[in-house]
């Protein structure tokens, strides 16, 4: 699975126990209607991944959904999920707001990508119509000449 966004945060590597475990944490902010922040745990050897990175940059990552159960002292079981990232890679700068590009507006009489014809030539307020200058006015009209329009 993958993350895209922005870096909000890279936490400092952290050790823990005599083992000298090592977590480094990383929030990503989703570029869409609604941004997350999703926090990302990378660990042991994968901690320097992120050295590379600061905040702010573009990111796409790599992530493992990992879930554990844990019973307290109590007898209750508890359920913990964590995300753990295992690759992190600069991502092309996305949109500021929302998570998708907008499709460009297709215009009257403009074709659909890869469409044969050509979007007609716009007229601005006021300008007349290109096809009266093409032709002339009639002389010879007659309002007793019938034709054959319903209104």
């Amino acid at each position: 699975m993958e993350v895209s966004g922005r870096i909000k945060m890279i936490d400092e590597t952290k050790a823990f126990g005599a083992n000298g475990f090592r977590k480094r944490e990383l929030v990503v902010t989703t570029d869409e209607q609604y941004p997350q922040h999703i926090m990302i745990e990378f660990t042991q050897d994968k901690c320097d991944l992120l050295n590379n990175y600061r905040v702010g940059e573009p990111v796409k990552v790599s992530i493992n959904l990992r879930g554990r159960e844990w019973v307290n002292p109590q007898g209750e079981t508890k359920y913990f999920n964590s995300i753990q990232g295992w690759r992190i890679e600069k991502a092309a700068d996305a949109p500021q707001q929302g998570g998708y590009q907008q499709a460009p507006q297709q215009g009257y009489g403009q074709a659909p990508q890869g469409g044969g014809y050509q979007q007609a030539p716009q007229q601005g307020y006021g300008q007349a119509p290109a096809a009266r200058d093409a032709f002339e006015p009639a002389t010879n009209y007659k309002e007793e000449d019938h034709d054959d329009l319903p209104f």
